[in-house]
């Protein structure tokens, strides 16, 4: 999976490597890095606009301020970089306004193709998670099939689905699936609107129409960050018909680049209040501009990661994890759990990108399902007491559980290595004080 950013990430830290290998800075080297910078933002695809206006602030902070002389100069500069690159992206977490009498509307328009449908299903599971009772609505009457795909997208959630067919006017169904939700009590709707391949009078009026029926709270627009700068113009279009009150980024794990992101807070003046980041309906998150501008510059995402362990893990196997490590036991049965606790927060790669000074180490640990299963197969061909006591699996029974797994000696020897490794970390991390809230790395 790619990451997002990556190409901009990739460029920065090389710039600041550059910076540190200076010692002392002079107004020329900070001119020279800021050139970097700014060529390397407007091949991520930023607004040329926003590009100027954040290079003109970071350079007039660096001039203005210690970094010329400070001792650590490039420190001072990439802090300088990381607040400006904050407020680039919003400057704070916003987060939906729910408030108020119930049922709480939430509309989500867009172009066709952006992602609305998967994400309103994504929104509705992220707030069923946080004890909300909620209603898809089905406003999208053109496109085949689209009632459809949002009533098995409401399924997978595990969320209520409404509609009235294709042959109501949108705005109708927008306003008996609100009345709907007040009579079942249901303190969320989210109406899944129609888009177009492109802006045009019909759509906007339809937005307008389904906007005053129902009196949405929340009007997010959903948009691709794959479309760069065309996102911005598509936010400000919708923008002055419905006043969105944010914008969710589709796709952002497929754009390498991420100028739609750097670019629409800025332009639009509305937040960017989630992100998309993969296909499975968990892939979801609230937009931290802080957290994000971490990620861009190297800096890793803690509380992020923190936030999807305490998602993924059991705290009653947690607790018991605990306990073994303090008695030094760890199995292969131990470690079988742990993989597929871990695997639940997503790839490894994008988990080692979220800890510090770890963003741009070569990761090689992502596995594809195929991996998951081999490994599995290994494992469970071990006997009890191999699962027990690893450390007396010998040459004779690694090509004895390699024919059982129908995997080759060299994987169970590498599955075995890397085992052990994992031991002797979690043993030297299994005082009380470094457990903290991390199990398997």
């Amino acid at each position: 999976m790619k990451m997002a950013f990556e190409n901009l990430a990739s460029r920065l830290a090389d710039t600041f490597k550059k910076l540190r290998g200076k010692g002392k800075l002079s107004e020329k080297d900070i001119g020279e890095g800021l050139r970097e910078v700014r060529l390397a933002f407007l091949e991520a695809d930023v607004n040329f606009r926003v590009v100027r206006e954040f290079t003109s602030n970071v350079r007039e902070r660096c001039i203005n301020s210690e970094v010329l002389e400070s001792l650590t100069p490039a420190q001072q500069v990439i802090k300088i970089v990381n607040q400006e690159l904050i407020g680039l992206l919003g400057g704070k977490t916003h987060h939906l306004d729910i408030s108020g009498s119930p049922p709480a509307v939430i509309a989500l328009y867009g172009l066709q193709g952006s992602g609305k449908t998967t994400t309103a299903g994504k929104l509705a599971l992220q707030l069923r998670k946080s004890g909300r009772k909620v209603l898809l609505v089905a406003c999208d009457v053109y496109r085949p099939a689209a009632q459809k795909q949002l009533e098995v997208v409401a399924g997978m959630a595990g969320v209520s689905f409404f509609t009235l067919g294709d042959n109501i006017a949108p705005e109708v169904i927008a306003k008996r699936g609100v009345e709907k939700a007040k009579a079942s009590a249901h303190n969320v709707v989210i109406l899944d609107t129609a888009g177009r391949l492109q802006i045009d009078d019909d759509m906007m009026v339809e937005a307008r129409k389904i906007k005053e029926a129902a009196l949405p709270r929340e009007r997010l627009l959903v948009v691709d960050a794959m479309t760069g700068q065309e996102a911005c113009q598509v936010a400000r279009e919708f923008d002055r018909i419905v006043d969105i009150t944010g914008v969710v980024l589709t796709k952002l794990d497929s754009d390498a680049r991420g100028g739609a992101a750097l670019s629409i807070a800025k332009v639009t003046g509305k937040p960017i209040k989630f992100v998309s980041l993969g296909e499975k309906l968990e892939d979801f998150e609230v937009f931290h501009p802080d957290r994000m501008a971490s990620r861009i510059l190297g800096m890793g995402d803690v509380l992020t990661l923190i936030e999807k362990a305490e998602a993924a893990f059991d705290e009653k196997k947690v607790a018991e994890m605990e306990e073994k490590l303090r008695r030094r036991q760890f199995t292969l049965e131990d470690f079988m759990d742990q993989m597929k606790e871990v695997k639940k927060m997503g790839s490894f790669g994008d988990i080692m990108r979220m800890i510090p000074g770890l963003s741009r180490a070569p990761v090689d640990v992502d596995l594809d399902p195929r991996e998951w299963a081999r490994v599995e197969a290994i494992i469970n061909s071990m006997t009890p007491n191999e699962r027990q006591k690893p450390d007396i699996i010998n040459g004779s029974r690694r090509r004895r559980i390699a024919r059982g797994s129908g995997a080759s000696v060299q994987e169970v020897n590498r599955l075995l290595k890397q085992f052990f490794q994992a031991r002797k970390m979690l043993f030297q991390m299994s005082s009380p004080e470094k457990l903290g809230r991390f199990r398997f790395f």
